[in-house]
């Protein structure tokens, strides 16, 4: 055989044998990448072998996609969380999965830029933006910004129950603090230099801050959401984990996340209250424990806002919250009594009062 011919099919083999291999080599390169990813991001070798199977399950072009592509992770528990719910499968290491899966979305939630970046100084605040205006030896009071010029703020003059509304403004140094949502509180110090109109209101022109305090950033990612729920004053603490069965005070959860909520309740209430929330997600009941840290009165409505910082929720109804909050749950199907309940408030009102209005909630 001529050395040429011989030279060609050794040649053709050796190509052959490359292309063959070649995608093999670059798959395993791609999954060392992927451990070394998952180790990177907190995983343990169990966990990331667990995700592996969810990436494999689920077709995932580009398994190291899922340490930062929120789509791609969505997919994943997605299809885990159906597969738990068509098997009945509430094994505590495929919850503890699940949370740790959680915990990640989150992470990747809340290093997105639009939370990450936060302002500098008080001309970067939103007109509109609520306020907390604190006044030395006097009490905390309610605003909000009117308008934000290079030379000054304007805010809607401050308002306490407790105080005369004729209280006089005129050079006072004041406190004003702020929470900037999907970011974080601020505070900064100022100066009252003048009580004016504007915009057809009653206001006060503040001195600008050059500098901002940032006091907390938030620790979770919430959901908008309008659903009935009950609402328990908890006497005793030996009662926070139990489910109840007879209805409570009604209200309406606005927004939602595994550690607390915003609800309207009618009437007005307190701060510090210890309070336990019910309502039904994705057929399940969901019992929620924690305490008002502020309150928000809406005077006009005879409504107030209460903010609600939970206790440390059981592992299976975080997930059930954290699956609303990012959209991985199966579509809701409520139990009945909510279903009614439901339909009856539409035309009904919230009637409940428990207690004082929080006028001086931080």
């Amino acid at each position: 055989m001529p050395f040429f011919t011989l030279f060609f099919i050794v040649a053709v083999l050796g190509l052959g044998f490359f292309i063959i291999a070649r995608p093999k080599k670059e798959k395993q390169s791609s999954w060392i990448q992927f451990f070394a990813r998952g180790k990177d991001a907190g995983f343990s070798l169990r966990e990331i072998e667990l995700l592996r199977r969810l990436a494999t399950k689920c077709r995932i072009e580009d398994p190291c996609s899922l340490f930062w592509s929120q789509n791609q992770l969505d997919k994943c528990i997605r299809s885990m969380v159906r597969t738990m719910n068509v098997s009945g499968d509430q094994d505590p290491q495929a919850n503890d999965f699940l949370s740790r899966l959680y915990d990640f979305r989150k992470k990747v939630e809340m290093d997105k830029p639009r939370i990450k970046n936060g302002i500098s100084n008080s001309r970067q605040i939103s007109e509109g933006q609520a306020l907390r205006i604190l006044v030395a030896g006097t009490g905390v009071f309610k605003s909000q910004i009117v308008k934000n010029v290079n030379q000054y703020l304007t805010i809607s003059r401050p308002t306490n129950s407790k105080v005369p509304a004729n209280f006089s403004w005129g050079g006072l140094k004041i406190s004003v603090y702020f929470w900037r949502s999907d970011d974080a509180g601020y505070v900064f110090d100022s100066q009252v230099e003048d009580e004016v109109f504007s915009k057809g209101i009653s206001s006060l022109k503040i001195s600008h801050a050059e500098s901002l305090f940032r006091t907390q950033k938030r620790k979770s990612v919430r959901v908008k959401i309008h659903k009935l729920a009950f609402l328990y004053l908890l006497k005793n603490e030996e009662d926070s984990g139990r489910l109840e069965v007879n209805p409570g005070l009604k209200c309406y959860i606005e927004d939602l996340s595994d550690t607390g909520c915003a609800l309207t309740v009618g009437g007005k209430a307190e701060v510090d209250l210890r309070v336990k929330i019910q309502f039904a997600l994705n057929n399940s009941v969901i019992g929620m424990t924690g305490t008002v840290r502020s309150v928000d009165f809406k005077e006009e409505l005879n409504r107030s806002v209460l903010h609600i910082e939970a206790d440390p929720l059981p592992i299976e109804m975080r997930n059930q919250i954290l699956g609303e909050v990012f959209g991985t749950l199966p579509e809701e199907e409520e139990d009945l009594p909510f279903r009614v309940l439901d339909e009856e408030a539409e035309s009904g009102d919230l009637e409940m009062d428990i207690g004082d209005t929080g006028e001086d909630a931080g």
